[in-house]
């Protein structure tokens, strides 16, 4: 593990890990380099890639100063493309993908660039969309100690899980409960980046590198509409759904679509 000074003082924290070109990894909500995705995908893409995963600011053991700005966090991308020494292959996951973007109109070079499902939700008129208050009761609740509310209050009003579902996880899956109660404090974070959670066409209709968005074939219907909009509004962009998946899809299905993505040269 290495670390970084971003630019307002925030230690974020990395592994380089493998060989070959550099492939940046961009985590999102409740994620991080021993949580979730990261974990699982690294060490499929090692033999191929120089694979950097980084935790977030807030998450793992990165550390945070207040207040949050996306452009803190775009820094601290910034940063951690500074250490591979050259334009990056960059995958973002979720909300981290919304950061990507956000990123790339910021000025981030990369060579090629894989989205996993942005959440932009607000796709049609009629397309529900999380609560606009959603930040603020995020932010509250954690700064009130209950973390575990605030946890609730993602899974169910942001992402749209039932409150059964919510009462199974926490349940069940108490060590993976503890483990999003750990970084509840950055879950307005992830809300913040993905603004009023409609495609930023100004910003994709921008991107100017190759560009995969992939998503699940039983993702549910606002996902997979996102992951079409972002597409059609990247110029040189085309989807990829993993079939039988969904947003929970397992790496070993996702990894051979990054390696064939970013390791083939005509695209």
């Amino acid at each position: 593990m290495d670390k970084i000074i971003s630019k307002d003082g925030t230690s974020i924290a990395f592994d380089r890990t493998g060989k070959g070109s550099a492939l940046v990894l961009v985590d999102g909500a409740f994620c991080y380099r021993g949580y979730g995705v990261t974990p699982e995908l690294v060490p499929l893409l090692s033999d191929f890639f120089t694979v950097y995963s980084y935790d977030r600011r807030g998450r793992g053991e990165s550390s945070d100063i207040e207040p949050y700005s996306i452009n803190n966090e775009v820094e601290d991308l910034k940063k951690i493309i500074e250490q591979t020494g050259e334009e990056p292959f960059i995958c973002g996951f979720s909300s981290g993908a919304a950061l990507l973007i956000q990123g790339i109109e910021k000025g981030i070079k990369v060579k090629k660039i894989a989205l996993f499902e942005p959440p932009y939700v607000a796709v049609s008129p009629d397309d529900k969309v999380p609560p606009d208050d959603a930040e603020m009761k995020l932010t509250n609740f954690v700064r009130q100690g209950k973390r575990g509310e605030a946890v609730k209050y993602f899974l169910t009003n942001v992402m749209g899980m039932s409150g059964i579902a919510v009462f199974l996880f926490k349940q069940f899956g108490k060590s993976l409960w503890e483990k999003n109660e750990s970084v509840a404090n950055t879950l307005s974070y992830d809300v913040a980046v993905m603004g009023n959670y409609s495609v930023p066409k100004k910003i994709t209709a921008s991107i100017n590198v190759p560009t995969i968005v992939i998503g699940g074939e039983n993702s549910p219907r606002n996902l997979r509409k996102a992951v079409e909009a972002v597409a059609q509004s990247i110029p040189q962009s085309h989807i990829k759904l993993l079939k039988g998946q969904n947003h929970s899809v397992p790496m070993k299905m996702l990894a051979p679509c990054l390696i064939d993505f970013f390791g083939n040269n005509s695209e």
